[in-house]
């Protein structure tokens, strides 16, 4: 589809769903103070749409030096010099920003990397030197860095029959996992039970589907939060493995007449398991605090993201975990304090998969040659992603949430070749006429906004081989320019323009 070129002299256009629907541009409102800034085109465009405690091992720390908050000290001409001492990566849309490069790219300076939150409907895909890629959903991104530890908190719902899975096959390719995953002993299960139940449950929702990954994890934190969890250091105590899942059991088989879980074939089965997985398990709190107490580097890395998250998304349309700054702080046991700089993660444009409203999305050959150029397809599900225009009510609402510190624009290579590319910029209520920068919480309501976008010139070049800020194009270096000052400062630091591991231009 060809885009015209973006008009020089402002304009605002107000036209109807169904023809915002055949041009595709999305709408938004521009925010207070925009008239002062650049002048560009804003169109308007209808969003809606239908719907052990003992453990054999012992874990030490090396003493280094005891400088809390420290910036992380690196080589001389490192570009990635100034980091504090403990950084979070965060998604700030709605989840395969492609976090997992950033942090394998920072674990490569970092003693240890941890998971705080989530489970195996998180995937991370990330690429070695040699341009191997590597598929990860309950592993850290920092395996690939084989002087770091790599810690999955107690925030986490770990599955192990899947993370066994994940270093089976690491392991077979040269990456050694033995004693580099430390597992906490207070993170809770996640059964088959689990899985099955949450396809039982999608089934059941019918046509309000939430579009889940079937992954079980909605159904592991609620077994957590109801009390009848089964956690890693219950492994090891047989009277309450037995009582805790027999519970889970009753109540499935209670409530889903169709449930077909066997509970003596589990419990055997994780008889197995505990005694595999004991030399991974230990006190990831006591780990991660004294290893901060005597100076080591800890990378945090997020997995969904905030549009995603339980108490700040597009509720019910959301993850089950807490994948903001909280989470990041309630599911490793980490203080607030400790923490220096928090990354947040932005495709250049938006994705989203599952159901849920979406304002900026595209519906037309744009959206599929979006999807094909950025391969838009879940690393855990392979379903297709939903795509459309960047958001800055989502972004800015993301910030306001984690305060993050800088921005990494990823994949900014899938725009070029665009005659324009446009922002979302506000949310204009078609019934009322009243614009608004900040996020709704009513989700049936954010499915009735249009949004009102800016129209930016595009660029024809490819830009995969860029490795420094001046020699992107003008008009890319406007849009990243753009973001940042629609953002109030936040500095978009670092930028993705290709899928390899040195494919990162860090903004000066």
């Amino acid at each position: 589809m060809e885009l015209t070129r973006a008009a020089i002299a402002p304009c605002v256009q107000k036209i109807s769903a169904k023809d915002a629907r055949a041009t595709s541009s999305h709408v938004r409102a521009p925010p207070r103070g925009m008239s002062t800034l650049a002048p560009v085109r804003l169109s308007v465009r209808s969003s809606r749409r239908a719907a052990a405690a003992v453990t054999s091992r012992k874990w030490s720390v090396q003493t280094t030096c005891a400088v809390a908050s420290a910036p992380a000290d690196k080589a001389s001409g490192d570009k990635y010099d100034g980091l504090s001492q403990v950084v979070a990566v965060l998604g700030s849309q709605w989840g395969d920003e492609g976090k997992g490069k950033l942090v394998d790219i920072i674990a490569q300076r970092y003693d240890v990397v941890a998971r705080c939150q989530g489970g195996a409907n998180a995937g991370h895909t990330i690429y070695d030197e040699h341009g191997t890629k590597y598929a990860l959903h309950q592993v850290p991104s920092g395996i690939l860095n084989k002087d770091a530890m790599c810690v999955i908190g107690h925030g986490v719902v770990a599955y192990l029959p899947g993370l066994f899975e994940e270093i089976e096959k690491l392991e077979a390719a040269g990456v050694s996992c033995e004693g580099r995953i430390m597992l906490s002993d207070r993170a809770h299960l996640l059964f088959d039970l689990h899985r099955e139940v949450d396809g039982l449950r999608e089934a059941a929702l019918a046509g309000k589907k939430i579009g889940t990954t079937k992954r079980g994890i909605g159904p592991a934190y609620a077994t957590k939060a109801q009390r009848s969890g089964v956690r890693v250091c219950d492994l090891y105590n047989e009277e309450a493995m037995r009582a805790r899942l027999g519970t889970m059991f009753n109540d499935a088989k209670a409530r889903y007449p169709d449930f077909s879980g066997d509970f003596e074939a589990e419990l055997a089965r994780y008889k197995e398991l505990a005694e595999r997985v004991r030399p991974f398990v230990g006190d990831t709190i006591a780990y991660l605090n004294k290893a901060h107490q005597e100076g080591k580097k800890i990378l945090v890395e997020g997995a969904n993201a905030t549009m995603l998250d339980i108490n700040y998304g597009t509720y019910p349309y959301v993850t089950s975990s807490a994948p903001s700054i909280g989470g990041v702080i309630a599911g490793l046991g980490l203080s607030h304090n400790k923490f220096g700089d928090v990354i947040g993660v932005a495709k250049a444009y938006t994705t989203r998969v599952g159901s849920g409203p979406y304002p900026t999305e595209l519906f037309d050959d744009l959206a599929e040659d979006v999807r094909a150029k950025g391969y838009e397809y879940g690393t855990t599900t392979g379903r297709p992603r939903r795509c459309g225009w960047l958001d800055m009510v989502a972004l800015n609402y993301a910030q306001m949430v984690n305060g993050f510190s800088s921005i990494n624009i990823t994949k900014l290579d899938v725009l070029s070749g665009l005659k324009e590319v446009k922002i979302g910029v506000a949310y204009l209520d078609p019934a009322s006429g009243e614009q608004t920068t900040d996020m709704p919480a009513d989700a049936d309501y954010l499915e009735t906004l249009e949004v009102v976008y800016e129209t930016l010139p595009g660029w024809e070049e490819d830009i995969m081989d860029v490795r420094e800020y001046s020699d992107l194009p003008l008009a890319a270096q406007k849009y990243i320019e753009r973001v940042e000052e629609l953002m109030g400062g936040v500095p978009c630091k670092y930028i993705g323009v290709g899928p390899g591991r040195d494919a990162m231009v860090v903004k000066p």
